[in-house]
């Protein structure tokens, strides 16, 4: 079984993001997973979207679970952790978990399931060795 590495991003809430009930709207909390990823393929595993995007390729995501624990509130701050969990032959499930700061406290926790797809045509492709080399740490 792999074991893959587990980053983390400090992301803090914005005033847009608080809904009607006063908390961050669930829609909100993917958002925060996509803007760690970014970070975190880009400072982490060194091969930001840009570098997929320059070679034909992107990521699009095909499913998603959250189970959400508590709200966040306006002002909050949380760490967005996330990690693979495993690839597929053109893609990968990457989980994640939202912790409040400072209490350290769960917020939410699920995983995404993203296939890497030629933007030429939107198809899946299989993933290359190289790609899957370089998010294996």
């Amino acid at each position: 079984m792999n074991v893959f590495s587990k980053f983390e991003s400090e992301l803090a809430v914005r005033p847009d993001d608080i809904d009607l009930y006063q908390h961050v709207h669930s829609t909100r909390y993917l958002d925060y997973v996509l803007a760690a990823r970014f970070d975190q393929m880009e400072r982490c595993y060194k091969m930001p979207m840009q570098t997929f995007a320059a070679l034909g390729l992107g990521w699009y995501m095909s499913s998603a679970t959250i189970h959400f624990r508590r709200p966040l509130g306006w002002g909050d701050r949380m760490v967005v952790r996330t990690w693979i969990e495993h690839f597929t032959e053109t893609g990968c499930r990457v989980a994640f978990e939202i912790e409040k700061r400072p209490t350290g406290k769960r917020v939410c926790d699920g995983a995404c399931d993203y296939s890497l797809v030629t933007l030429a045509t939107g198809r899946a492709t299989p993933l290359p060795e190289e790609i899957r080399a370089k998010y294996s740490i």
